[in-house]
């Protein structure tokens, strides 16, 4: 079968071995997975905080199994991290942080032609089955769409908020989405881009190009000079960190949800925090519980996914793919089999 490695900081499309199968295994058919920009990053060694291991949002069909309750022909999302469920950090509400998250993962990954689910992520809920109505393209949005309901419902988003998302990716766009659906008045995005200042302007109720603007300027007009009551930082860069700390209003909340390069560091003053009662929140990732609620907002058409998709390339065509998408000109690419 071929699968797309990382060799020597290089994808290579190789043929290797169908995975086999120990018991509560599941062999799954790829049928589509999301190109995430983590992705890119362990493509370029810009991204440490897991394994090298190349698409972790697939959907697909069981080819194989030996777990109770799936079968050959099931339609199915598989998670690529599952923690424990025991440890001290998943009993005390930090399941992100089990030592054992991070180890699980799917063999070889998901932007292969077949890919092993171990007995692990089975056994705890890391395989979803797909309903009639959810299209696979849709199904590869669960763990995305499932670490934007984690991260939201950490910050907590009331009824007739004022939301800024600072970046208009996939995972912003996901954002506005998502805080629609969960009460927002009304959404601000900003980004550096046109292209995606443009495409964000059909989903969001403003769209700010920061290269143009002074976001907060912006957002302060937009609000009766108060500011956002919540921020959702979608990038990792400072300067999308810096838009949305100086657009929170007094007393806001401001959610960390992009992934800074490691050894970020911001020219802010601190004291703001505290002199204006703003409250830093971080999200990492997603489980069981949030892939599940995912899954159900897609059931129900609750966020339309498909319409982020602006590309799609078979496996073959996979360096083809992070191509375009370095250059920047995609919201999300869709990668089948």
């Amino acid at each position: 079968m071929k699968s797309v490695v990382l060799e020597n900081g290089k994808v290579v499309i190789k043929d290797v071995e169908i995975p086999k199968l120990s018991k509560g295994d599941v062999l799954i058919k790829m049928r589509s997975c999301g190109l995430c920009g983590t992705d890119v990053e362990k493509i370029c060694g810009q991204y440490t905080a897991s394994q090298p291991i190349l698409g972790h949002e697939p959907a697909g069909v069981v080819e194989e199994s030996m777990a109770e309750g799936l079968n050959k022909g099931d339609r199915v999302f598989a998670h690529h991290h599952v923690p424990c469920y025991e440890c001290y950090y998943c009993r005390k509400g930090s399941p992100t942080m089990c030592p054992y998250y991070r180890k699980t993962n799917l063999d070889p990954g998901g932007f292969s032609e077949y890919f092993r689910v171990p007995a692990w992520n089975v056994e705890r809920g890391g395989i979803l089955k797909l309903p009639d109505n959810v299209s696979f393209d849709e199904g590869s949005f669960v763990e995305p769409l499932a670490t934007v309901v984690r991260g939201q419902r950490r910050v907590k988003i009331d009824d007739g908020d004022y939301v800024l998302v600072v970046g208009a990716g996939p995972m912003g766009l996901l954002h506005v989405m998502t805080a629609k659906r969960n009460g927002a008045g009304e959404v601000i995005v900003s980004d550096v881009s046109d292209f995606r200042v443009e495409f964000a302007s059909k989903i969001a109720d403003h769209s700010l190009n920061s290269a143009k603007v002074k976001v907060h300027e912006e957002v302060r007009r937009l609000t009766d000079g108060r500011g956002a009551d919540v921020v959702i930082v979608a990038s990792g860069s400072p300067r999308a960190i810096l838009d949305g700390l100086r657009s929170v209003r007094k007393g806001g909340r401001l959610l960390l949800f992009g992934v800074p390069f490691k050894g970020t560091v911001l020219d802010y003053d601190v004291s703001d925090l505290m002199n204006n009662e703003i409250s830093v929140i971080s999200s990492n990732a997603a489980v069981e519980e949030d892939t599940r609620e995912a899954l159900s907002m897609l059931e129900r058409k609750e966020v339309n996914v498909e319409k982020l998709v602006t590309h799609r390339f078979p496996l073959d065509q996979f360096e083809d793919a992070v191509r375009i998408s370095k250059e920047g000109k995609t919201i999300k690419t869709v990668i089948y089999a």
